[in-house]
């Protein structure tokens, strides 16, 4: 279990785990995987949902929830508890959004695929801290603590745009039933710990289902429904929760979503036959987070409170920059989103994810090897010119 909390394994699960998919998918194999992806399971007319749903809608739930944890925490104890705090990572944050998008409209603009504008601002915080842990080996926290603050406030942007851009039809009754359900759900989560802690586990569970369903049922995406039950949650239950769900998280949740997500069908066409779709992802991702981190992070350099944040350097956010555009996880969702009445368009957007990931995944590596030998290399001299005075040696006051 202990692997699968580290920073480096979960994101190698990912990233096999979407190579497979698109390996088995370009392969005789593909077609039947599809059709078993759509059977549907549930209670026969009453409650049922393809395989592919039950992932997406149900199993990605859990890593919201997740999510909205750790979101919580940083809100309330971490590093986004005040506006001084949050302020380097907020406009870093706005530049990695803004910027993305307008590098997808250059391609994508009056066509079709422009409604897939949300998908490259989505930043993946597993993959993000794995290739910090791979080859930052003597970065400074500060960078570390930056980057996380960065890609939470990309979270919540996301979690924003799921729940307002893809959002049709609510019936507002049965989104009142959630609600309740997860207020009561943030009530009880308080006798967590107490003596009916079995107790109170299980109708924590079961009205976590309920919230979920009508959720669902709602209208609203029902990962919405994870983000409201984690911030709702008490917070000292709530860490001990997450720290039980993670393992499960990293190891089955998001690898299942990873390889349903990456089950596509690379197009037998030309470059120029490829959607914006696909060109507007490929480059905002690594382009448009570069230039949109690292110029929005110069700027809050020069305006935010000196010597109260971490000090970092225009190459400390160039690498930044190369880390956020590994979008993957929520961008991959954001993409199946956009375009569910356009699996082509979808597809094609899909491939886009994961060639601009792994692209900004290589970029990343080397910046962050670079910045990391930058700082061992500066630690070695500041060792090499600390004077230790041998035994013989007289000290000053026998000098004078």
């Amino acid at each position: 279990m202990s692997l699968l909390r580290s920073a480096r394994f979960p994101a190698i699960i990912l990233l096999v785990a979407a190579a497979a998919a698109l390996i088995i998918a370009n392969t005789a194999a593909g077609p039947a995987l599809d059709d078993f992806m759509h059977v549907y399971l549930g209670i026969p007319g009453v409650f049922e949902l393809s395989i592919e749903h039950w992932i997406k809608d149900g199993l990605l739930a859990i890593f919201f929830f997740v999510v909205a944890v750790e979101l919580q925490f940083e809100l309330t104890n971490g590093e986004l508890n005040s506006a001084r705090k949050a302020l380097q990572p907020a406009i870093a944050a706005a530049g990695g959004v803004i910027v993305p998008i307008a590098v997808f409209l250059v391609f994508a603009a009056g066509s079709p695929a422009a409604g897939g504008w949300p998908i490259p601002t989505a930043t993946d915080i597993a993959f993000a801290l794995g290739v910090l842990a791979v080859f930052g080996k003597g970065l400074p926290s500060g960078i570390r603590i930056f980057l996380l603050a960065l890609a939470i406030l990309d979270d919540i942007v996301g979690i924003i745009f799921i729940a307002v851009l893809f959002t049709t039809d609510v019936n507002i009754g049965l989104l009142a039933l959630a609600a309740l359900a997860v207020i009561a759900f943030g009530v009880l989560s308080r006798f967590l710990d107490s003596r009916a802690k079995a107790g109170v586990g299980v109708l924590l569970v079961a009205l976590a289902v309920i919230a979920w369903a009508l959720t669902y049922l709602s209208g609203v995406h029902a990962t919405i429904a994870g983000v409201a039950l984690g911030l709702a949650m008490y917070q000292r239950p709530a860490l001990q929760v997450r720290h039980a769900l993670e393992p499960w998280v990293n190891g089955l949740v998001l690898p299942l979503f990873a390889f349903s997500a990456a089950l596509v069908v690379i197009p037998a066409v030309s470059p120029t036959e490829l959607s914006p779709a696909f060109w507007g992802v490929l480059v905002a991702l690594p382009v448009g987070k570069i230039i949109g981190i690292s110029l929005f992070g110069w700027i809050s350099l020069r305006i935010g409170a000196r010597g109260r944040a971490p000090h970092l350097s225009f190459a400390d956010l160039l690498a930044a920059g190369a880390l956020g555009g590994i979008g993957f996880t929520v961008s991959l969702l954001l993409s199946e989103l956009a375009f569910s009445d356009l699996p082509e368009i979808r597809d094609q957007a899909t491939l886009g994810v994961l060639a601009g990931s792994v692209i900004s995944l290589v970029i990343a590596a080397v910046l962050v090897s670079m910045r990391a030998r930058h700082f061992r290399r500066v630690r070695d001299i500041d060792a090499d010119e600390v004077e230790v005075p041998s035994p013989s040696s007289p000290d000053r006051g026998q000098l004078a």
